[in-house]
């Protein structure tokens, strides 16, 4: 690889890890505030309720998968590579909530919540690059980094708001269930990652995600 390929592969990195690390950072610590606000101050005092990256950063799933999942794709796709991973999740003790059940929703909804928001604020920051103008690669890497951060908050809403626990949606789903079915209901929460897992590889979850997170991105832009 020449010098000149391997700058442009590492801006092409950092514009990507820009806005996953604040993708992840936003999510994970937005549970943590609204955990403490129900009751519950476990993420607190395990420091977790804070806007530090290196606080949420999981080694597996924050940067070795994705990193390998970018480079194999980007390699595949002819330039355009691809991010998937994950973050420590925030501890949360549903038991401590005041309400438990019934918060246990607000609390899951905070992280795609969060998620929405920063979609709306690189929404703003593509239409200031784009509105400026310009050629240079300040410019280029701006906008690079804006369209990512719009993809990845996107991508990182919708997919933990599906009814698969433990993500966030799955969390919800629970939370509005009958007691009965709610337990029964939590029975598949071992398994759940295998599922998206196995969602992922068979191309499912791209099937899924990809027209919602389309017309996202062409309502905020």
């Amino acid at each position: 690889m020449s010098h000149q390929s391997f700058l442009l592969l590492a801006l092409q990195i950092f514009a990507a890890a820009v806005p996953v690390l604040l993708a992840i950072t936003l999510h994970e610590a937005a549970h943590g505030y609204v955990a403490r606000y129900f009751g519950d101050n476990t993420a607190e005092r395990e420091g977790r309720i804070t806007l530090n990256p290196l606080r949420h950063i999981d080694l597996v799933g924050t940067i070795i998968l994705p990193l390998i999942i970018f480079l194999a794709s980007r390699e595949l796709l002819g330039g355009h590579g691809m991010l998937f991973g994950w973050a420590k999740p925030v501890p949360v003790n549903f038991g401590r909530l005041r309400r438990p059940k019934a918060d246990m929703l607000w609390v899951a909804a905070a992280g795609p919540l969060a998620n929405l928001f920063m979609m709306l604020v690189w929404a703003l920051v593509y239409g200031v690059v784009t509105g400026v103008g310009g050629a240079g690669s300040v410019h280029h890497y701006l906008l690079a980094m804006a369209i990512i951060g719009l993809q990845i908050n996107g991508v990182l809403m919708l997919l933990n708001l599906l009814p698969i626990p433990p993500l966030d949606g799955g969390r919800i789903v629970v939370s509005l269930l009958p007691n009965r079915l709610a337990w029964q209901f939590l029975r598949i929460e071992p398994f759940g990652m295998v599922i998206v897992i196995v969602l992922l590889l068979t191309g499912v979850l791209g099937a899924i995600l990809r027209p919602p997170v389309q017309m996202l991105m062409m309502f905020v832009r």
